[in-house]
């Protein structure tokens, strides 16, 4: 990385986008602006305009088992913009070709749209069917044919029930992908640590698969116990966990960045979250239907081993860990690494970038980025952090770079009067010099 002077802010840009217009009782918000289906060859200008560095819009996902925790810096008043039957949004999706699973979404929910001109180009899915190899890069492009990653954030009041994600074994007899995933606490958006800042993960060392399965028999005699078998660690802002498939977790509420392979499956474990009962099928909701009732085999989707390991916190959890060859002026950190069963599938980085620094950071690979504090430039594109938006308004936080764009080098530019943080995640087999987590949580 280079330090150079940093340069002045055009005297004009245009607005990111419009926010939404004024809307009566009962009236749901106007669907986001989408520009007609784009041919190959507006995706291609967009891409050479950029310099690789596409604008995304925000991609609002809501979830009907949870309390937002208003810190996403969402209008409070599009907290229910889709409606209180589909619950409120406390979901941000980042970079994402992945839909959502929820029950009655539309089906482009959960895939993040490229912006151009203040407009809704097409979705980032939809360009990479056209562009795959160019974004990505030919090692991701030719194994796996889509971005298999993505990340979001994520802003509870209180805590999620007890859940785990299925392996890619288990997922693939219901025609869907495990998901391994990673959680890191931006200090940016954690001012507020909400009702419950903990966390249980797996199971206490010895205990039994008749334990859990005696939970499951009580599900509908209310609170069924499960928590009793876990264990609970306090979160802290700047740290962060690794969770592999089959172990049991009840996230905290803290506002939490996650990055995780491109699925959206689970299961819930805990009958009883916050006073709000869950019906058996948030358990068995991507089980095979001739399953539903198997209690042998629900209580056999969780990884016996992982969730009762006795050194579970050492072996798991992340701290931070400074990249080598910094430049005055600029902090570049992994926040999220290690591997699931020997393969890197998914890395983060923070990167801090002090006012008046400019600097060229290049990387592995393509990479979705979120800006969380401060203001300036990312190549071409405007970096601001919002104070507040509208559930339809285009901000200008998000970006994908292209695999290209990332081996050259990117400009970063702080013309703002505060530090400018951004998190950058990366796809499988990128960054092979990534902190490697062994036993006894040290990194190597």
């Amino acid at each position: 990385m280079a330090k150079k002077k940093s340069r002045p802010a055009p005297a004009k840009k245009k607005a990111p986008g419009k926010p939404a217009g004024k809307r009566t009782k009962n009236r749901k918000p106007a669907r986001p602006v989408v520009a007609a289906r784009s041919p190959a060859l507006a995706i291609r200008q967009a891409i050479d305009a950029s310099g690789g560095v596409l604008r995304l819009a925000p991609n609002w996902v809501p979830r009907p088992l949870l309390s937002p925790g208003r810190r996403l810096k969402l209008d409070t008043r599009d907290l229910y913009a889709q409606g209180a039957q589909r619950g409120g949004i406390c979901e941000r999706w980042i970079a994402s070709t992945t839909p959502t699973a929820n029950p009655g979404a539309p089906p482009e929910e959960g895939r993040s749209y490229i912006a151009v001109k203040g407009e809704r180009l097409c979705t980032l899915a939809e360009a990479l069917e056209l562009e795959g190899e160019q974004l990505l890069g030919t090692g991701i492009w030719e194994r796996y044919r889509r971005w298999p990653v993505y990340a979001k954030f994520f802003d509870n009041q209180g805590p999620i029930p007890l859940h785990m994600h299925q392996s890619n074994a288990q997922a693939a007899l219901v025609g869907r992908q495990g998901k391994p995933e990673a959680h890191y606490f931006p200090p940016q958006l954690n001012g507020s640590s909400n009702d419950f800042p903990y966390t249980f993960f797996g199971l206490e060392p010895g205990t039994t698969p008749s334990d859990v399965r005696r939970c499951l028999e009580r599900w509908n005699e209310g609170d069924n116990g499960i928590l009793a078998l876990s264990r609970a660690f306090q979160l802290r802002a700047g740290s962060g966990w690794r969770i592999p498939a089959g172990v049991l977790h009840a996230p905290g509420s803290l506002v939490t960045f996650a990055v995780q392979w491109g699925s959206d499956v689970y299961s819930m474990y805990q009958s009883i979250t916050d006073g709000r009962p869950l019906e058996w099928d948030h358990l068995v909701r991507d089980v095979p239907s001739e399953r539903h009732h198997d209690l042998e085999y629900l209580v056999g989707q969780l990884d016996w081993e992982a969730n009762t390991d006795t050194q579970f916190k050492q072996n798991h959890y992340l701290e931070p860990v400074k990249i080598e060859g910094q430049v005055e002026g600029a902090l570049d950190r992994w926040i999220i690494y290690g591997k699931f069963d020997d393969q890197e599938l998914f890395t983060a980085k923070e990167t801090r970038i002090e006012p008046g620094t400019r600097v060229t950071i290049r990387d592995e690979g393509a990479y979705g980025l979120i800006a969380t504090q401060g203001s300036g430039w990312i190549g071409k594109q405007r970096l601001q952090t919002p104070a507040m938006s509208r559930y339809n308004e285009l901000t200008d936080d998000e970006v994908f770079v292209s695999h290209e764009a990332a081996r050259q080098g990117v400009v970063f530019d702080n013309t703002g009067a505060e530090p400018l943080v951004v998190l950058r995640f990366f796809g499988p087999d990128t960054n092979a010099q990534a902190p490697r987590v062994i036993p006894h949580g040290k990194t190597w």
